[in-house]
């Protein structure tokens, strides 16, 4: 064989190749669009990454990854005929040609070297892109309009949406690019090596009949039997890998629940209880892991006796032809490696079958979470007028998620410099009108004109402070704030000892005590300087002497703001203009307070 002309080609064949590829993947991609199962799927979650209006890159990358796909079949193609060649120099005792396909497979393998290591970087440096792209559209989305917290109110909410964002995507990313490259080099190995065996393949004498090209035939369907069974046996992976992940989530979620409560836990003595949990959902994680196994081994088991097979088939077809001389050892050896091509091709579908499984799961698992998202966002919920500098609430009605009514026909109206005291029994509603007004509670109706959004500050009984450092966990929910204020904020709210501590990192909510905790909360009042300030119960944690001296910097360092508070103690009524009773049963009493 000249192998200067196999060079050129080999640049023709990938040139031609890489056409038709390009084509059947465009068209491909078009059917998947039009699809109503899993292609669909596909495109609602990756289709605006791809589309080239957006950015032309990620399809660039597509075409490299394609283009080295296909030379990497080109490669195995020249591997094919090196070993006719080698395997033929032997049996001919041929010194000048054994040193000759010596000198060429080094040639070979540095390509072929190359060309993976260039592959490795493109589809990695591919997959980081699209997982960093991913990421941050489906953080936005769980974040848009309150899905992460609205998502709790739908009749089937999301389980586990942290694992969803931080295990599934990275998944979706790198099986979607492994079965479209690795189903791109299927077809076109089986294509290029059918060609090849064809042309060593002979006639096959069965029961009387002769069969023409009898490898080729016996190839195809040795394949496609063993893939039917094979499909047959794998089809529960897909359910089982779906609960694999679910019940993994489960279990890991009770862990963290366990370190968040620890004290509380600790206090009650429940460790006994808590033990009991995480056995029972580690337990249902392990049984379906068993059944994941037992599954696993009568698929994998047929696999692995398929492909062994498939090791002397070539060989025992061939025999006879070697043996009587009308073929060479070259010939023999090609015509195994031609077969493994085409068997290895066939098979990939039948191979691939579990990493189809676990990719259905986790296509389900993340167009589940945009379709909870969009669910959550169109709850039904009060649309709050923010152009205002009053407070005006006008027939609002709150119930329950049962649809039970806490409330009917609130009205009031408090203006700048007033302050409301909600007060009333435990059940009769408080924080569920706070979340009502803040526009978080989708089980009410009515019309509310508040100065929301910058201009409002919400304070919870336990307020959220993020991971990082002390100044970040002051100034949220803003990124920073002048350190001059900061520090000022601090000593007005009684935490002046925290000032050099405001560039430690740590979980400051295991580190602060409830009562400075909730100061914290003030301390972020005084740098966000809000016009409407909600407190739910934002200074249970303190004696009655913290509380006074909190609500009294509040009053005086803004006297303009409206303040609307849950509590309890009378002592609170000093510090507020009016008082709401919720008296239970749907009614109300709204009224003055003195001084």
């Amino acid at each position: 064989m000249q192998w200067q002309a196999q060079w050129i080609d080999s640049l023709v064949w990938i040139a031609r190749t890489y056409l038709f590829v390009v084509i059947g993947f465009a068209l491909v991609a078009t059917l998947l669009a039009r699809s109503t199962g899993w292609g669909r799927q596909f495109w609602r979650l990756a289709g605006p990454y791809f589309a080239p209006r957006r950015d032309w890159r990620p399809l660039a990358g597509v075409a490299l990854i394609l283009l080295l796909a296909v030379a990497g079949v080109r490669m195995n193609v020249l591997f094919s005929y090196w070993y006719n060649g080698f395997y033929d120099a032997l049996q001919a005792v041929d010194a000048n040609g054994f040193w000759f396909f010596m000198r060429l497979f080094a040639l070979l393998a540095v390509v072929h070297v190359v060309r993976l290591l260039v592959n490795y970087y493109v589809t990695q440096a591919f997959d980081i892109r699209w997982r960093t792209w991913m990421n941050e559209r489906l953080t936005d989305d769980w974040l848009a309009g309150s899905a992460y917290y609205r998502e709790r109110f739908l009749a089937e909410p999301t389980d586990n949406p942290d694992q969803r964002i931080q295990v599934d995507i990275g998944s979706f990313v790198t099986t979607t690019r492994g079965l479209a490259i690795g189903t791109t080099d299927a077809v076109t190995s089986l294509v290029t090596f059918t060609v090849i065996l064809w042309g060593l393949s002979g006639p096959l004498t069965i029961g009387g009949t002769e069969i023409p090209r009898a490898m080729v035939f016996l190839v195809y369907l040795y394949v496609i039997v063993a893939s039917v069974i094979a499909f047959r046996l794998g089809r529960p992976l897909i359910r089982l890998n779906f609960m694999n992940e679910k019940l993994a989530a489960d279990f890991r979620y009770a862990l963290i629940r366990l370190r968040e409560y620890a004290e509380n836990i600790a206090f009650y003595r429940g460790e006994a209880v808590e033990k009991r949990t995480l056995k029972q959902r580690f337990d249902a994680f392990i049984a379906n892991i068993w059944a994941m196994v037992f599954r696993s081994l009568k698929f994998d088991g047929f696999n692995f006796v398929v492909s062994q097979t498939a090791v002397v088939f070539p060989f025992l077809l061939q025999a006879q032809r070697f043996l009587s001389g009308q073929i060479k050892l070259g010939d023999v050896m090609q015509t195994s490696q031609a077969f493994g091509q085409v068997q290895d091709a066939l098979s990939f579908f039948r191979l691939s079958y579990d990493n189809f499984a676990q990719y259905r799961a986790v296509l389900n698992r993340l167009t589940g979470f945009t379709d909870a998202n969009e669910q959550a966002r169109a709850l039904p919920g009060i649309a709050i007028q923010t152009d205002t500098a009053a407070l005006q609430i006008a027939e609002l009605d709150v119930r329950r998620p049962d649809g039970m009514a806490l409330l009917r026909g609130l009205e009031l109206q408090m203006a700048p410099g007033q302050a409301l005291l909600v007060q009333g029994a435990s059940g009769s509603g408080k924080t569920t009108l706070l979340r009502a007004l803040a526009g978080l509670w989708p089980h009410a109706s009515g019309t509310v004109r508040a100065p929301l959004g910058p201009d409002a500050l919400f304070l919870p009984q336990r307020p959220y402070l993020p991971l990082g450092t002390l100044r970040a966990a002051l100034a949220y929910p803003d990124t920073g704030a002048d350190d001059a204020a900061l520090r000022a904020a601090l000593r007005e709210a009684q935490l002046g000892h925290l000032e050099a501590r405001l560039d430690e990192e740590a979980d400051w909510s295991g580190v602060l005590s409830g009562g400075e905790q909730q100061r914290l909360a003030f301390a972020r009042i005084l740098l966000k300087r809000p016009r409407i300030v909600f407190l739910d119960e934002a200074s249970s944690a303190m004696d009655e002497g913290l509380e006074h001296a909190m609500y009294a910097l509040l009053r005086r360092s803004l006297p303009e703001a409206i303040v609307v508070s849950v509590g309890h103690r009378r002592t609170l009524h000093a510090f507020h203009t009016h008082r709401l009773h919720l008296e239970g049963d749907t009614r109300w009493q709204l009224a003055p307070l003195a001084g």
